[in-house]
């Protein structure tokens, strides 16, 4: 289990594929339930567990990310090729980014969606989008831009993207 995170500022923790540490699944399904289930009601656990076993691969889309800090799950984020399905010409998607109350405020959320565009840049996406109710100034201080604002199941939702083609200072990448 390599760690690559390229925060150097805290080494305590390190971003890994969950297909480094599915044990961790069951948790970070719980975890992704209770923050979401009001956008998917008839989404059961299990379905979490299974969706998660499907994001196990590396270098690949899907794929999910785990920060670990001392060995146990933080936070996740991942790379889906679908979050939104009013907008399904869009993709790929930064999505389920969660990191446990207790390390809140760490960085850990800025790596593991750092994480994420890394890993699509090196996939050649071009474009990266993600949504979100209410975190549009996180995002903007990683690189996000706002796309649209839209009705998602009764609630005001902000599609934001990424030019994967750039760095993060919005200077284009040599």
């Amino acid at each position: 289990m390599a760690d690559v995170s390229d925060n150097t500022s805290n080494p305590s923790y390190q971003i890994v594929y969950l297909g480094d540490c599915p044990e961790h699944i069951p948790l970070l399904a719980r975890w992704h339930h209770d923050q979401w289930s009001y956008l998917s009601p008839s989404t059961t656990i299990q379905q979490r567990i299974e969706r998660l076993h499907e994001n196990t691969g590396k270098l690949c889309v899907p794929t999910t990310f785990v920060a670990l800090k001392d060995g146990k799950p933080a936070g996740s984020a991942s790379l889906v090729n679908l979050d939104l399905s009013s907008r399904q010409e869009l993709s790929p998607w930064l999505a389920a980014v969660y990191v446990s109350p207790e390390h809140r405020t760490q960085g850990i959320g800025a790596a593991l969606v750092n994480r994420v565009v890394d890993e699509a840049r090196a996939l050649n996406i071009a474009t990266l989008y993600l949504y979100t109710p209410d975190k549009m100034r996180f995002y903007a201080r990683l690189g996000w831009t706002v796309r649209e604002t839209i009705e998602y199941r009764g609630l005001v939702m902000t599609v934001m993207q990424i030019d994967l083609r750039s760095n993060h200072s919005g200077q284009p990448s040599v």
